[in-house]
């Protein structure tokens, strides 16, 4: 059985700080948090940047070069430097951070949709920040783009030199799948690719069992044994689609991008102890855990020393 990559996404773009205590806003909180999530068994740290004084989400790469120095110096981790931005942004607007720092791993959504929250939003009355309540109720109007065009402006501007990038592919349906297989043979990306199946996100595939297997039987027929592929389960089911996904040979992810949560009703306490947890169901399922290192070589990464952090 080969070893186990365990991603761990540290704050994202869509909760806000009412949400959680825990969620990382300020960049020593980010910084902090992903140190300890790789200290916990991550291999990869997926990020987002936020304003370092409201917590908003931001692509500014200003914001990042406040926390990745620190990650890099810190921990051997791969870094992956989102390209998704928050949902109302254009590609082209989510994208310079990831060419100044010209990371070895960013992800790319694999296709437009309608990507909300906007329900949570009844569940509050008072907001931390001014921007909060409007942000999450405007994503009821808003379509996720991530057009054709869009995916191979990314690909040409990170894929290739100077920066060969390795793409996270992440698919939220099961198109999402047949449209990285157009862009493969169109010759955008280089096998092995490695696959995000994005599950339970409204506008998205549910997170359920029957329709990880059917990603999982899909992306066979598609791309037969030159991808790696992994598994995320966005809200309360992030345990038991990693759990799942691991014993069909997958990779995981867990964050508090993903989930705010631990356990059912109770919120995490960090990124760092969803990593631990799920490290020990890996663990208890007789899985290995990749080191960084391991993970490189299973994802054909360029290797850190080819960073500009």
């Amino acid at each position: 059985m080969s070893k186990t990559i365990i991603t761990c996404a540290i704050t994202g773009a869509v909760h806000t700080p009412t949400m959680s205590e825990a969620l990382p806003v300020t960049p020593n909180d980010i910084a902090d948090q992903a140190i300890a999530a790789a200290e916990a068994g991550a291999a990869i740290i997926h990020l987002h940047a936020r304003h370092p004084e409201t917590g908003a989400p931001s692509v500014d790469p200003a914001h990042f070069d406040l926390f990745l120095p620190r990650i890099r110096q810190a921990t051997d981790a791969v870094i992956n430097i989102s390209t998704g931005g928050n949902p109302v942004m254009t590609v082209a607007e989510r994208i310079p951070a990831a060419q100044r720092f010209s990371p070895e791993m960013c992800s790319l959504n694999m296709g437009s949709m309608n990507f909300s929250i906007h329900p949570l939003a009844d569940r509050y009355d008072t907001w931390k920040e001014d921007w909060e309540e409007g942000y999450i109720r405007s994503m009821e109007g808003n379509i996720f783009r991530n057009t054709f065009a869009d995916i191979r402006m990314v690909a040409e501007d990170l894929g290739s030199d100077p920066h060969n990038v390795k793409f996270e592919h992440e698919c939220y349906d099961v198109g999402h799948l047949y449209n990285l297989k157009f862009c493969l043979d169109q010759g955008y990306f280089k096998a092995p690719i490695f696959v995000q199946f994005v599950m339970g996100i409204l506008g998205g595939i549910s997170a359920e069992i029957d329709n990880l297997m059917f990603l999982k039987k899909t992306a066979d027929k598609l791309f037969g044994d030159a991808y790696q592929w992994s598994a995320i389960g966005a809200g309360a089911q992030q345990m038991r689609i990693a759990a799942t996904a691991a014993m069909m040979g997958g990779h995981v992810r867990v964050g508090l991008e993903d989930s705010l949560f631990i356990a059912k009703g109770e919120k995490a306490k960090s990124n760092a102890e969803q990593v631990e947890k799920i490290a020990q169901i890996l663990r208890l399922q007789g899985h290995e855990i990749a080191t960084p290192d391991e993970a490189r070589k299973i994802l054909g990464l360029k290797g850190a020393d080819r960073v500009a952090i």
